[in-house]
């Protein structure tokens, strides 16, 4: 199946992350948001590493080699410290709908739902037990669905471009 060897590519692809300088970076610290940028899918093959952000523009870039449509989703929880977030992609066959995830260890794998907003529910769940703790507050999580981002964006750059993206209310 197509999409079982699409996750099978990713298999070499590591959690981390390239800095500005080319440094690998395996960790995501305090120097993550001065000097990451966001790799092309070219640049995770390459390096074999990225954070989810980059992951799924390569998972992107591989379901469209494939010409199969997907959406793009940006979780993120404005907390005026580290404002946590989680990138992923989602695409729908046969009626169903299907959260397709490598970079979130933990959830590894082909998820199936029988709707979009069962999905996204369960993401989010996942989200605020794992990510946050359970320990957050609910007006500031906000998810968007996200077009193809440009390159080499900062963090700062990519929280503003899913930003834009469509709010979803879920």
């Amino acid at each position: 199946m197509v999409i079982d060897k699409i996750m099978e590519q990713l298999k070499s692809i590591k959690y981390g992350w390239m800095d500005k300088n080319g440094n690998k970076h395996t960790k995501v610290d305090d120097s993550f948001s001065s000097d990451y940028i966001l790799e092309t899918p070219e640049e995770v093959i390459k390096n074999k590493i990225g954070v989810c952000w980059d992951q799924v523009e390569l998972e992107r870039f591989l379901f469209e080699k494939e010409n199969i449509p997907v959406k793009t989703y940006f979780i993120v929880h404005y907390d005026n410290k580290n404002c946590p977030t989680h990138t992923f992609l989602t695409y729908e066959k046969d009626g169903k709908h299907y959260w397709f995830e490598h970079s979130w260890e933990i959830f590894e794998g082909i998820h199936e739902y029988e709707s979009e907003q069962e999905l996204l529910l369960d993401v989010r769940s996942k989200f605020i037990e794992n990510e946050l703790n359970d320990d957050y507050i609910f007006e500031n999580i906000c998810l968007h669905e996200y077009e193809k981002p440009k390159f080499h964006l900062t963090v700062q750059e990519f929280y503003k471009h899913c930003d834009e993206g469509k709010y979803i209310e879920i």
